[in-house]
């Protein structure tokens, strides 16, 4: 049995064998899941069998995920012979009517994992499951499979943007599918959201004004239909009944406390009428369409398409969980769910299987919430030692790339989230980008940063230089697996120093680390990222902590 989660963890790798090596039956509060589908290609693709004659440049950013593959087979196998007798008859269904196709590949491969974690659930969890209409129906029978269709909450609808007017022949895709289900209905976590009511309605509804206080208020009926009736609501109220279609909308015992508490008034007729105050109403209960949350803008988007807000995992988080509660997101992707989990005092375990993502969970935590890997809390399967680094290195140049920038808090450059592999072609020898403040007026400075694995010499040094030059850059970093020589070292000296305005300091103008300096503790010397000195330039930060151009990070 694993030992129980006691620290906020990110996890590196499939997250298949990490539910089931590293966490606990009923351990986590809350389950959301954004799993990666590739929902913007053609519909009848996705059914095309893999022997097919689609060309191999449509097919690879699927691939990525999703292939009927010999680990497709395998799982699919196993399904049919250890899993619960109603999930191998769904899952032979599904490979009876769709046959080897990438959609069959990719419910196969979702089924073990939904298993999975159906079983680190408490039974006061819920779980929200982030679709589109691609691939909703289907998943909504897994679900119901696996965790019973009584325990099925809602369907809620995302609108996450406005209409498109580029769509022909259909219309117009704005919305996506988040599948919420209670482990047990009547059992889960449920904290009620409210938002702000209209405007309009509260013209509309709120129009009488106390002369004494100034309180806004409504009236309302307090008769409702006869089939609402139980114990205790048909009687007479101060001498007068209901229609016989109608019965009063609280037992007598309510009424004589609205009563006392002077909150009922009669019409000239003497009907009673409910007096309902505006400061006193809390909003609109949210309900099953969600058309207030937008995409994420501005400094909040990371260039990842399907980047989720922050608002919206937010509410998510606040209806379904409380303080100290565990969140757990196996798909991580750009880390929206444990920054918005942190932010809102729960407990957190990310898993992602791409060194990418897992540096940009990095980053935002420390952008977002100044939090840092192994101070604030734990990475595991990320190279612990040298050894392990050259292993990555051989391995997969792009995942040691883009681990080797996450050690210095860099922002990787030339990939997306859910790709397993790097930028093609140039990337203008940039790996990553750093960025900090100085100047006056204080705005961001940009340092580039490249990532060496191989045999390096001056050279390397004078090219990132021009790199440098050509960028405008402040500093540049240089990250090898191996030991810089003194005429590398000679040529960094000869890029010279920065000197701060801000801070009135000197810093190397290009460092040389090494990654077994960075497993050491070793930092890049750099003007702070996000520590402003406020006595100093109060006014000036709002406008001058822009970061640099998504665009030109390649995100």
């Amino acid at each position: 049995m694993p030992k129980p989660l006691t620290e906020n963890t990110l996890f590196y790798g499939d997250n298949l064998p990490i539910l089931q090596e590293h966490l606990n039956a009923e351990s986590i509060d809350l389950i959301y899941l954004d799993p990666p589908f590739n929902s913007n290609r053609d519909y009848n693709v996705l059914f095309r069998e893999e022997s097919g004659s689609e060309s191999v440049a449509q097919l690879q950013a699927f691939k990525d995920a999703w292939a009927w593959d010999d680990a497709t087979q395998a799982t699919f196998e196993d399904l049919c012979l250890n899993a619960p007798d109603p999930v191998q008859k769904l899952i032979q269904t599904f490979y009876d009517l769709l046959g080897q196709s990438q959609m069959t590949a990719y419910l196969v491969m979702m089924t073990p994992r939904l298993l999975e974690l159906h079983r680190v659930l408490k039974p006061t969890g819920s779980l929200y499951l982030h679709c589109d209409p691609t691939a909703s129906h289907y998943l909504k029978l897994i679900l119901d499979t696996i965790f019973g269709a009584k325990n099925f909450r809602n369907e809620l609808i995302w609108q996450r943007i406005n209409a498109k007017g580029n769509v022909q022949r259909k219309f117009g895709a704005i919305h996506d599918i988040i599948l919420a289900y209670a482990k047990q209905i009547g059992k889960e976590t449920w904290n009620q959201i409210y938002r702000p009511l209209d405007p309009s309605y509260v013209a509309k509804m709120y129009r009488y004004v106390e002369e004494v206080t100034g309180r806004r208020y409504r009236i309302s009926d307090l008769t409702a239909p006869i089939q609402r009736a139980s114990t205790g609501q048909i009687y007479k109220w101060k001498g007068k009944a209901t229609p016989p279609s109608r019965c009063w909308v609280y037992a007598k015992e309510k009424m004589q406390e609205l009563e006392d508490a002077g909150l009922i008034i009669y019409s000239g007729s003497g009907n009673p009428r409910y007096k309902r105050y505006l400061d006193e109403n809390q909003g609109e209960k949210i309900p099953d369409i969600w058309d207030d949350i937008k995409p994420a803008l501005g400094r909040e988007a990371l260039g990842y398409p399907t980047q989720k807000p922050l608002a919206l995992l937010e509410r998510i988080i606040q209806a379904s969980s409380n303080e100290g509660d565990w969140i757990l997101d196996p798909f991580c992707g750009c880390g929206t769910t444990i920054a918005a989990a942190q932010k809102l005092q729960r407990k957190w375990v990310g898993i992602d299987i791409t060194h990418l993502a897992i540096a940009l969970h990095k980053n935002r935590l420390a952008d977002l919430l100044g939090l840092l890997p192994k101070r604030d809390y734990l990475v595991k399967g990320e190279p612990t030692d040298l050894a392990s680094a050259k292993i990555l290195a051989k391995d997969d140049p792009y995942q040691f790339q883009f681990w080797a920038v996450s050690l210095i808090q860099a922002l990787p450059y030339g990939a997306q989230v859910g790709s397993k592999q790097g930028k093609k072609g140039s990337d203008r020898g940039i790996d990553g980008y750093l960025s900090f403040f100085d100047g006056r007026p204080l705005k961001t400075q940009t340092g580039i940063v490249q990532v060496k694995s191989g045999k390096v010499g001056p050279r390397e040094i004078r090219d990132l230089r021009g790199t440098m030059e050509r960028e405008g850059a402040a500093l540049g970093v240089f990250l090898t697996l191996e030991n810089p020589t003194e005429p590398m070292l000679n040529e960094a000296r000869s890029a010279g120093i920065y000197r701060s305005v801000t801070y009135q300091e000197e810093y190397p103008r290009l460092q040389i680390l090494t990654i077994a300096e960075l497993l050491q503790g070793a930092k890049v010397r750099l003007p702070p990222k996000h520590r402003l000195p406020l006595e100093q330039h109060g006014k000036q930060i709002e406008e001058s902590t822009k970061p640099p151009d998504q665009h030109n990070m390649g995100l």
